[in-house]
């Protein structure tokens, strides 16, 4: 269970995309149940106001949309009682969401996740290609050529 780096929601593959709004409607049925999710990757949500991973979650599910899988909010909006329209205007930004968790280090690690699914066959080559492209000068990653990757 983790949230991706809020930096990568545009550029996760189909089956993390997918997977991300299973985590994030899973966290938020935990939230309404226990009031806390219960796990160590996912715990820190409880370090920031709601509306924080309220407007994460928004963003998963639009990215979702946008890529034209079909997918419903109600059942994440049962859990998560809030009305998208009267919180607008205190939603954090962009920069702010999440801050000091979603920070470098964080996006590294899940950086470095991505590429060890890359290099297990886990993410298809074009899907890498589009991450590593962006972020290869953030930090260093590992670039395909075929289906081999240089150095290896």
């Amino acid at each position: 269970m983790r949230l991706w780096h809020k930096d990568l929601i545009y550029y996760l593959p189909r089956l993390q995309l997918l997977g991300q709004w299973r985590e994030c409607c899973l966290i938020a049925r935990l939230l309404s149940r226990n009031g806390y999710p219960n796990h160590v990757l996912v715990n820190r949500v409880m370090d920031y106001d709601i509306l924080h991973f309220y407007k994460y979650s928004v963003g998963i599910y639009k990215r979702m949309l946008d890529c034209g899988y079909k997918t419903y909010f109600h059942n994440f909006s049962r859990w998560i009682n809030i009305d998208f329209n009267t919180v607008l205007d205190v939603l954090p930004s962009d920069d702010d969401m999440f801050s000091g968790w979603h920070n470098d280090i964080y996006l590294r690690e899940c950086l470095y996740n991505l590429e060890e699914k890359a290099l297990a066959g886990a993410i298809p080559q074009e899907d890498w290609q589009r991450i590593y492209e962006r972020f290869k000068d953030f930090t260093p990653l590992v670039k395909f050529t075929d289906s081999i990757p240089d150095g290896f």
